[in-house]
């Protein structure tokens, strides 16, 4: 279950990609995506810019985002998160983001199983989407 924690980084991490990245991309939190075997809906997804259809928007979205981003909540393992990813890049997401809270830390995985440790005073680089994000902007 999501925390009070939870919903404010959700909140920031929205607020700041879509700052940086409004005329470009289509930032959303709480997307259901047709990811087998059963779907997921992750915290945040980030899509490339395309014209938005109100009318016919399927249950579950069939094209992958270019990012995903996961929240860890207090009752989510590690192990739990990382097996996230491998959905993720497997329905053909580029970067997923893992946000630590009890950390104020993220990991950007670039690729299943490799990933780059950012703590709360660093500025989030993703290698394949090239987007920046102060963490401090995240955690503050």
């Amino acid at each position: 279950m999501p925390n009070l924690i939870h919903g404010i980084i959700q909140a920031n991490l929205v607020f700041e990609l879509k700052t940086r990245y409004r005329t470009d991309y289509h930032v959303a939190s709480e997307v259901a995506l047709a990811t087998l075997p059963d779907g997921s809906t992750p915290d945040v997804v980030v899509y490339p810019k395309f014209a938005l259809d109100y009318q016919n928007q399927p249950a579950k979205r069939t094209d992958a985002p270019l990012i995903c981003i996961e929240i860890q909540s207090p009752s989510q393992s590690n192990e739990e998160m990382v097996a996230k990813t491998q959905v993720y890049f497997q329905f053909g997401v580029k970067s997923c983001w893992v946000v630590l809270p009890s950390l104020r830390a993220i990991m950007v995985f670039d690729r299943p199983g490799h990933y780059v440790f950012f703590y709360e005073d660093d500025t989030l680089r993703d290698p394949n989407t090239n987007f920046e994000v102060p963490l401090a902007a995240i955690f503050g």
